[in-house]
């Protein structure tokens, strides 16, 4: 019974959902019970409800694999779920993080007051077509230009000697990473120092 009174509810649409609600002018509800017709529409209609005899295969042609031009390493566009790497497009304004250079597009999140490689100063989107990877070098650099410059301005001298800009490859963009990491860093490239606090 209960099917049938939602099928009719469904049938009936918007015009019955507001006569459900209705009042009447003597402040009694208008609600009638499912038995009770209503002489102003001449009763409700009673649904038929049927289910096909064959119903359709599926189609027995299914690819295997992936597409191609989708990256068979995964791992550098997925989050790890071990430890604290990450992608770079994950890190946020204020994570401190060490880089290395045989996980490129990783970055390892740190306390901010350990020692650490780097910290992100700003997170900015790719907006745009990019089909080159020097398309989006040249658009990522020029989003973290004036975030970088100021910030870099108000540290002690000797605190910061490099930037680094993180930005999606092509594959990546294409796939809809446009997450451009601006940050600074103690060293660039294989310097041994670190940073040991936040920037101020």
């Amino acid at each position: 019974m209960l099917l049938l009174v939602l099928a009719v509810i469904v049938t009936l649409g918007a015009g019955s959902a507001v006569a459900l609600v209705a009042t009447s002018g003597d402040g009694s509800s208008g609600k009638k019970s499912p038995s009770e017709s209503d002489s102003a529409t001449g009763g409700l209609p009673t649904p038929s409800l049927s289910i096909p005899s064959e119903l359709p295969s599926l189609p027995t042609d299914v690819p295997s694999g992936l597409p191609s031009g989708v990256p068979t390493d995964l791992d550098s566009l997925l989050p790890s779920l071990a430890g604290d790497d990450v992608p770079y497009y994950m890190l946020q304004t204020g994570d401190c993080f060490n880089i290395d250079d045989t996980k490129p597009g990783q970055a390892t999140k740190r306390s901010c007051r350990a020692a650490h490689d780097a910290e992100v100063v700003k997170v900015a989107e790719l907006e745009g077509t990019y089909t080159t990877d020097a398309a989006l070098k040249k658009a990522a650099s020029a989003l973290c230009a004036k975030p970088l410059d100021t910030k870099a301005a108000k540290q002690p001298a000797g605190t910061v000697r490099g930037t680094l800009v993180q930005y999606p490859d092509p594959t990546g963009f294409k796939l809809g990473i446009d997450k451009v990491a601006c940050s600074l860093a103690a060293d660039v490239g294989a310097g041994k120092r670190k940073l040991t606090k936040p920037l101020t």
